[in-house]
This record gives structure tokens, sequence and C-alpha cells, in this order.
């Protein structure tokens, strides 16, 4: 990551350009290759630029699934601050294909607005996305409240139909808690419902079916700069296999 700042009659100007490689080796062929995972300018809470939406943020534990297809685009978007409330406007380019709906291609527009706010010790994000092309849209909402030795986590998404931001069910609810053994160590259960988890035939809707998961998050850090996760879900869904899924992650902060 490379950042730039400086002070300005509007505040401080910051720029930041953020590199990563990705490298595969599997069935003797390699896949590796480069790419800027963002670039953006920010000023007086205005920003323009490659970036990570705010459908991106989720929650500490690793069950939850509360946004469709590429969080990552090509954006504007403003936001105002204080300590304990924001609100702010972007205006997305959904610049992947994906398959909400036949012939459905990239390089559409989404809008997405977010407000949050911190009363005590409970903190909620309220935010929603408009598909402009499948002309469906969805909302989203997280409340954390600190609840003795960790954090309590409760979210919930629902979707008009199909669309780019949320495509997983027409709704969800979900909750977790992470309980901080000690600076170093987390451990958080998690669960998730899924309703109408099929598409219906032409896109436009969902289908029936329901769907359940639920795991366990682990997060050590080692020492200084580096830490450790590992992920373990179980996925039940209708008419589908049962799926137990996972993962080890080792993390080398600078």
């Amino acid at each position: 990551m490379f950042t730039a700042k400086n002070d300005t009659e509007f505040g401080t100007l910051t720029s930041v350009a953020t590199l990563r490689t990705n490298a595969r080796n599997s069935s003797g062929s390699s896949n590796n290759n480069t790419f800027l995972d963002e670039g953006y300018i920010d000023i007086a809470g205005l920003r323009v630029g490659m970036q990570y939406s705010w459908w991106d943020d989720d929650l500490s534990g690793e069950t939850d699934v509360i946004a469709s297809n590429e969080t990552r685009h090509n954006a504007i978007r403003y936001q105002y601050e204080t300590e304990a409330f924001a609100a702010g406007i972007a205006v997305e380019e959904l610049e992947d294909s994906y398959d909400t709906k036949p012939g459905e291609g990239p390089n559409n527009v989404g809008i997405t607005g977010q407000v949050s706010g911190t009363v005590g010790v409970v903190t909620g994000y309220l935010l929603g996305g408009y598909d402009t092309d499948t002309e469906e849209g969805a909302i989203r909402a997280i409340v954390y409240a600190d609840l003795g030795p960790g954090q309590l986590g409760i979210y919930g998404a629902y979707a008009t139909g199909a669309n780019y931001y949320y495509e997983e069910s027409e709704w969800t609810v979900g909750a977790q808690y992470e309980l901080k053994v000690n600076d170093k160590f987390a451990i958080t259960p998690g669960v998730q419902y899924f309703s109408n988890v099929d598409l219906s035939l032409n896109g436009n809707g969902f289908g029936g079916g329901d769907a359940w998961t639920g795991g366990v998050t682990v997060d050590y850090k080692i020492t200084d700069g580096l830490k450790t996760k590992v992920s373990v879900q179980y996925h039940d869904e209708d008419d589908a296999d049962e799926e137990v899924f996972g993962f080890v992650r080792l993390q080398r902060d600078f």
C-alpha cells in the first residue's frame, strides 16, 4: 500500500494505491498476477476511484454471507462523519458480469447509501443498494453490542429480487458472538438462516428453498505483525448436499 497525504484549505488530501498479488500453482499450471486492488483520492469526505463498497464490510467471524458478487468498484462517494454518526451515498460502476438474469453483463450502475450511529455500547449500520440494470434492490442492517467479555453481532438482509448487491436469498438473519478470551485470542461462533434461496427461472425474484449455516472462527495473534485465523463452517440447504468447509490463514502485517 502506498499512501500520500498533505494539508489543503479543504482538509487533508489523501491518495491511496494498493497492489495485490495472487500466486497459484495447481495441476501443473500457474496463474500469477499483480493488480491494482485500490486506487483513490479522498478529501473532505469525498472519495473517487477504485475502492471497496460498504457492502464489503461484514462481521469478524466467517459464518455470515451478507453481500453478493464483487464488492470493489470504480466509484464516487461522499460520507459525512462525526464521532457518533455517519451518513453517505455512492454511485458505483458494477464492472463484473453475473448470472442474476439471462444475458446480464458488466458496466452497469449501482447506487448505495449507508447511515450508522453509536449510542452507549450499541452501534448500528443500515445499508441499501439499488441495481439500476435489474431494477431491484437490497437493504441490510447490522447491530453490535458490547456484552460481557465480548461483542454480540446481529444482522439481516432483504432483497426485492435478485440483484448485484445481494442475491443469496430473499431474506436472511443471523448472529454471532465474538468471545475475546484475551488480547490475543478470540473465538466467534455464528449461525445464519436463509429463506427462499432459489432464483426464479427468469431471475426476477426468488423461488422456494431454505438454508442455514453454522460454524466457528478462531483468531489468534501470534506476535506483533503476525496472526492466524481458522474457520470451520457447516451448511445445510434444501434439495442440496450438506457441506463442511473452512480455511486456515496465516497473515503478516507490515
